[in-house]
């Protein structure tokens, strides 16, 4: 069965200090380093057959795929070192361009309200619709591609929402309270029949 794993970027400056970084490229810091560094060694002794109580065991990744940003292009770049597995970007796990509400607080009341109106593009920014377009699309590609590879996505909180849509029915404030830690991994599977 195709799969693939999901894994947010390394603590980045902006989420020390809760603000929304969206498309805004902003760097990881040493500690987030640390986390994908870490993160890289725990996944390659999975893939020698260690077991690790927060990572999915048996796990296969034939490639890396993450986003140009360069908080998860780091965050990439320190598993692929660890591992040994191929990696390129992918510009449609880009963060969600939040408009206005860059670098404003992740808690922010008129954020959280604006989250909810997937229809807004925030002055300037991308739709959640727009989002979970591109996303859709790419996970439709993973999925009916001619070949059987399993991919480590590596991108950010916004993109998580989305993917973890894909595969599970969430109401509207699920959906919109959804994430996951900075360098977590969670593994999706494809249903074998759902290409016909």
């Amino acid at each position: 069965m195709k799969k693939i794993y999901f894994t947010r970027h390394g603590q980045s400056l902006w989420n020390v200090e809760n603000k929304i970084c969206g498309a805004t490229d902003i760097a990881l810091t040493e500690q987030g380093h640390a986390q994908a560094a870490e993160l890289g060694r725990k996944i390659a002794a999975v893939l020698s057959g260690e077991v690790f109580p927060l990572l999915p065991q048996h796990m296969k990744i034939d490639e890396i795929l993450y986003s140009p940003l360069s908080r998860a292009a780091e965050t990439a770049r320190h598993i692929h070192e660890e591992t040994g597995i191929a990696m390129r970007a992918e510009e449609r796990l880009r963060e969600q361009n939040f408009g206005r509400y860059e670098g404003t607080a992740r808690d922010g009341a008129e954020f959280l309200a604006a989250k909810g109106q997937f229809a807004d593009h925030y002055g300037g920014g991308e739709s959640m619709m727009r989002l979970a377009q591109r996303i859709y699309n790419l996970l439709d590609e993973l999925k009916c591609g001619p070949d059987e590879k399993n991919y480590l996505l590596v991108a950010h909180n916004g993109i998580a929402r989305i993917v973890h849509s894909y595969f599970y029915d969430m109401g509207n404030a699920e959906f919109a309270a959804h994430g996951i830690r900075n360098c977590e991994v969670v593994e999706y599977c494809f249903r074998e029949d759902s290409c016909r």
